[in-house]
């Protein structure tokens, strides 16, 4: 599953017009979430995909937009996302690897760019990058590990406690959360 952003502007357009003024949309799903502060409704609609898609990328099968209306936190939310997929299955099982999708982003790269600043930072030698993201995802695994369900509370205990976080290094998870005052 391929997310269609805008960047490709004909890709997306002719992808977003044929879901939103299409008379037949075969497969059709949604589902409804409350808790975290937000309640939402997802609903999904797709279409085989066009020749015109199929051509830019070979093994498609539908195109689909997935639309997230609710409110979080008390604001109105009205998103609209665009997919490409060769998978051929229900509306249902659709739906749900699109909402999987977002599962992870919310738990690893919404973290990694807004508690670690990972957009930010513009390096130009490959191995650093790759380096870095290393380094990253072994501190997010360390904290998670050691049963930190908030990374910012995580980072905030060991950024001014180095020997917190050596024993955070040498547990490895076993012994359980570890105090911030520790």
């Amino acid at each position: 599953m391929i997310a269609i952003k805008g960047s490709r502007r004909k890709a997306f357009q002719l992808i977003r017009d044929r879901l939103t003024y299409g008379k037949r949309v075969p497969f059709q799903a949604s589902a409804s979430e409350r808790g975290h502060g937000r309640e939402s409704t997802w609903t999904l609609r797709a279409v085989e995909a066009p020749t015109t898609i199929k051509e830019i990328w070979p093994g498609s099968a539908l195109i689909i937009s997935v639309k997230s209306a609710g409110t979080r936190e008390g604001r109105a939310i009205n998103e609209t996302h665009y997919y490409v997929t060769s998978l051929r299955t229900t509306a249902k099982a659709l739906l749900q690897h699109v909402r999987d999708r977002w599962s992870i982003e919310n738990s690893w790269h919404w973290v990694r760019d807004t508690q670690l600043s990972e957009d930010a930072h513009r390096y130009r030698e490959r191995n650093g990058v790759q380096v870095l993201a290393g380094l990253r995802t072994v501190a997010l695994n360390l904290l998670r590990l050691n049963g930190f369900h908030s990374i910012a509370d995580g980072l905030g205990a060991v950024s001014h406690n180095v020997a917190l976080l050596l024993r955070l290094m040498r547990c490895h998870g076993q012994e359980g959360p570890q105090p911030a005052s520790a």
